[in-house]
């Protein structure tokens, strides 16, 4: 885990001492200070989240500080401040995607996800074999016998 005290600015660049595996997309949790509702507290966020709210301070023209205030005093009371701004970035980022962003990303084929995420053939045997992966399947199972029990129950037949 790598701990961090420092400032965040608005600045969408690199953060002083964030080394290259955080840039490249490694997702180990980086803590960093921030001020919300002017009170200093600690967050721990993937470098990917990090480099989002920097450029969305930047696009927006305020400061890391600000968007972490506006989602801490517009979040549900027994949500973390963490998860927040999870939320936030997906819904920041989702509204302004458009179907023609999709397009170009290639998205709308899942055998062309597959291929992007490296993910090999055998690793997919489920999806090709129609069966069910073996946890999924004991999920789906138990659920089968309860809703029979429960039809039996209903029905009146035990």
């Amino acid at each position: 885990m790598i701990k961090r005290e420092e400032t965040l600015s608005g600045d969408a660049g690199p953060c002083e001492g964030e080394s290259t595996s955080e840039r490249s997309g490694k997702s180990t949790l980086v803590s960093r200070n921030i001020t919300v509702v002017g009170r200093r507290t600690s967050v721990r966020l993937e470098p990917e989240m990090w480099t989002a709210l920097r450029e969305i301070a930047r696009r927006e023209g305020c400061k890391i500080h600000d968007i972490c205030s506006l989602i801490h005093l517009r979040k549900k009371a027994d949500t973390s401040l963490t998860a927040a701004i999870r939320v936030f970035l997906m819904l920041y980022y989702r509204a302004a995607s458009t179907e023609e962003g999709h397009r170009r990303a290639g998205h709308g084929n899942f055998d062309y996800m597959v291929q992007r995420a490296h993910v090999t053939a055998d690793m997919m045997t489920w999806k090709r074999s129609r069966q069910v992966p073996p946890l999924q399947r004991q999920a789906v199972m138990a659920s089968q016998v309860a809703h029979q029990a429960n039809n039996r129950t209903v029905s009146g037949i035990n």
